[in-house]
C-alpha cells in the first residue's frame, strides 16, 4: 500500500478533505469472521437477498479522511482516472457487471488455460499407446523426462512473472500459449477485475477447466490414436500434432481478447471497448475498496531487485509454500501413471482413454463444492486439508489390493482416489490474499507455483520401474506423506497465522487513532508487514 504520497485530490479532482463531509451511512459494512465449526453447523442464518436497488458499495479505508491518504493509488496506476471514492452502485448494477466480467474475462482465461493443459497432458494419453515402446523408453526414463520438464518449468516461473509485470500479462500470456508454455499468470491478471471474495470461485472455475480439458483430450485421444499408421505415423504422433495446432490457434486468438486492464479495453479492432465509463468506475472502485494495495503499481511497471528480495524473504508466506510443495504429492503419481496402470491391468488403448473421463468429471464437481464450502465458512487451512483427507483412505485401499486385483475394482479405487476435491485454487487465492500488495503478490504467486512444480519433481521419483505394476513401496510413501499433511502441516499453518494475527492485534488495538495515523504516515512497512494487516487462515 502507498505510504509515500498524500494526495490532495482524487482522480476526479475532488479534495480528499471533502471526503469527511460526504455521507457514508449508505455503505455496506462487511465484517469478516474467522471460521468456527460451531457457528457454521449450529448457528446458520437464513440468507436474505438484498434489495437489488440498494447501495452495494462496501465501506473501506477510503471513507476515513485520516486513513484514506495512506492507501491512495499511485499516480502511475493505470486506472486512476476512474478512481472515485464517492462512487456508489447498486446490487443490480454489480450483479450485471460481474456476469459481464465472467463472460468477457473468465471465459478467455479458462480457454487459454485449457489450451495449455491440452498440450501438457497429452503425454498421458500417448502412454496408453505405444509411445514408450516406440522410443525405446522405460517408465524410469518417463520419470526422468517429467523431472526435466518440471525443473525447466520451475526455473522459468519467476523470470516469466517478472517479464509479465514489465510487458503486461495481456501480451505475455498469449505469447506463452503460442510458445507452449503456461498461463498461470492468468491468475494474476484476474485480480484486476475481481474482489478477493469473488476470486477463489473464479480460480476454481479456472482450474475446473483443466478437468474439462482432460475430458475433451480423452475423446480426442480416442479418435486420433485410431489414426495409427496413417501416412506412416504412429497414433501418438498425430495426437501431438493435432493438439499442438489447436493450442497455437487459441494462443493467436488470445492476443486480441486479453485487455491490459478494465479501463484499457478499447483498441483498433475493438473501438467501443467492452465497458462503459460507468462500468469502468464500478469495476475499478469495487476492486480498490476490496484491496487498496492493487493501486500500488502500474500493470507494466517492473519489479525492482529490492522489492523482489523483500518478497522472497517474506517468511510469513513460507508455510503456504510448504503446503504447495506437499499437498499434491499423494495423488500425483497415480494420476500421472493412470493410463499405464490401466493398460498394465488389462484394458486396451482406446478403453483406457475413455476410462480416464469419470474421475475428471467427478473432480469438477468436488472442486466446485470444496470451493463453495471454503467461501461459505470463510476458512482455508482446514478446508484445503480435505483433499488429503479424501485421498488417504483410497491410498490405503490401493495398497491393500491383492497382487492381481479385479480390473474393475482397481479402476473403481483409482477413480475414487483421483476424484478428490482439488484445493489448489483455494491455496492460490490464499497466497495472493496473504501477500497483501501487487508487487509482492506477483513474486509470491510465482514462488508458490515453483513449490507446486517442485512437488511434481518429487512425485516423479516415487513410482519406479522395479516395483511395477503395483508400486507398493511407492504407495506406502504416499500414505505417509498424506498423514504428515493432515496431522502436521495444515494444522501447523493455521496455528501459525492465528499466532501472528494475535501478535499484531495486541499492538494495533492498543494504539490510539492519532498513533495509528502517525504509524501509517511514517512506517516503511509494506503489504503484509504492516501492523494493520491480518493473515487469512
Amino acid at each position: 500500500m502507498t505510504t509515500s504520497q498524500t494526495p490532495t485530490t482524487d482522480g476526479f479532482g475532488l479534495p480528499v478533505s471533502l471526503i469527511s463531509s460526504l455521507p457514508t451511512d449508505d455503505l455496506v459494512d462487511e465484517v469478516e469472521q474467522q471460521f468456527s465449526w460451531t457457528t457454521a453447523i449450529f448457528h446458520r442464518k437464513r440468507i436474505v437477498p438484498p434489495d437489488p436497488d440498494a447501495i452495494a458499495t462496501r465501506r473501506s479505508v477510503f471513507d476515513d479522511p485520516d486513513l484514506a491518504p495512506h492507501y491512495w493509488p499511485k499516480k502511475e496506476y493505470e486506472n486512476l482516472h476512474r478512481f472515485d471514492p464517492t462512487a456508489r452502485w447498486t446490487y443490480r448494477e454489480e450483479k450485471a457487471l460481474v456476469r459481464k466480467l465472467d463472460w468477457k474475462i473468465m471465459i478467455m482465461a479458462t480457454i487459454g488455460f485449457s489450451a495449455l493443459n491440452l498440450d501438457r497432458s497429452n503425454i498421458n494419453q500417448a502412454n496408453s499407446d505405444s509411445f514408450l515402446q516406440d522410443l525405446g523408453l522405460t517408465t524410469d526414463d518417463f520419470n526422468l523426462g517429467n523431472t526435466v520438464f518440471l525443473l525447466a518449468f520451475l526455473c522459468a516461473e519467476l523470470p516469466s512473472q517478472l517479464v509479465s509485470k514489465r510487458v503486461g500479462p495481456d501480451r505475455w500470456i498469449p505469447t506463452q500459449i503460442c510458445l507452449w508454455s503456461f498461463v498461470s499468470l492468468s491468475q494474476f491478471w484476474l485480480t484486476d477485475f475481481y474482489t478477493k471474495t469473488e476470486l477463489p470461485m473464479r480460480l476454481a472455475l479456472f482450474w475446473m477447466s483443466l478437468n474439462f480439458c482432460g475430458i475433451v483430450a480423452s475423446f480426442l485421444a480416442y479418435g486420433t490414436l485410431h489414426m495409427d499408421g496413417v501416412a506412416g505415423a504412429a497414433g501418438w504422433r498425430w495426437l501431438f500434432m493435432i493438439e499442438g495446432i489447436l493450442t497455437l490457434l487459441i494462443g493467436f486468438f488470445s492476443f486480441f481478447n486479453m485487455p491490459p486492464s478494465p479501463t484499457q479495453t478499447k483498441t483498433w479492432f475493438r473501438p467501443n471497448g467492452w465497458f462503459t465509463e460507468r462500468e469502468e468506475i464500478v469495476i475499478v472502485n469495487r476492486v480498490l475498496r476490496d484491496d487498496p494495495s492493487k493501486g500500488d503499481m502500474h500493470n507494466r511497471e517492473g519489479l525492482t531487485l529490492r522489492r523482489l528480495w523483500t518478497a522472497v524473504c517474506d517468511y510469513d508466506l513460507w508455510p503456504i509454500y510448504i503446503l504447495g510443495l506437499m499437498f499434491g504429492i499423494p495423488n500425483t503419481p497415480p494420476a500421472t501413471y493412470l493410463t499405464l496402470l490401466l493398460t498394465d491391468i488389462g484394458f486396451d488403448t482406446f478403453n483406457t482413454n475413455l476410462l480416464t473421463i469419470p474421475y475428471q468429471a467427478l473432480g469438477i464437481v468436488t472442486m466446485f463444492l470444496i470451493t463453495l464450502v471454503s467461501e461459505f465458512v470463510n476458512e482455508r487451512s482446514i478446508v484445503s486439508m480435505i483433499e488429503d483427507v479424501w485421498t488417504l483412505p483410497f491410498l490405503v485401499a490401493l495398497y491393500a489390493l491383492p497382487s492381481n486385483p479385479n480390473p474393475w475394482i482397481f479402476f473403481a479405487v483409482v477413480t475414487g482416489l483421483l476424484s478428490y476435491p482439488y484445493t489448489h485454487a483455494i491455496q492460490v487465492a490464499w497466497c495472493s490474499r496473504n501477500a497483501g500488495a501487487v508487487a509482492s503478490r506477483t513474486v509470491n504467486a510465482s514462488l508458490y507455483n515453483m513449490f507446486v512444480q517442485a512437488s511434481g519433481i518429487i512425485s516423479a521419483q516415487i513410482y519406479v520401474a522395479s516395483e511395477a505394476p503395483r508400486y507398493q513401496r511407492g504407495n506406502m510413501i504416499l500414505i505417509i506423506i498424506c498423514i504428515v499433511n493432515i496431522c502436521i502441516l495444515y494444522p501447523g499453518t493455521k496455528a501459525y497465522y492465528i499466532w501472528r494475527n494475535r501478535q499484531r492485534a495486541k499492538i494495533w488495538d492498543a494504539m490510539t487513532t492519532e498513533e495509528r495515523v502517525h504509524y501509517l504516515s511514517t512506517t516503511k512497512d509494506v503489504a503484509n508487514r504492516r501492523l494493520d494487516f491480518r493473515f487469512a487462515h
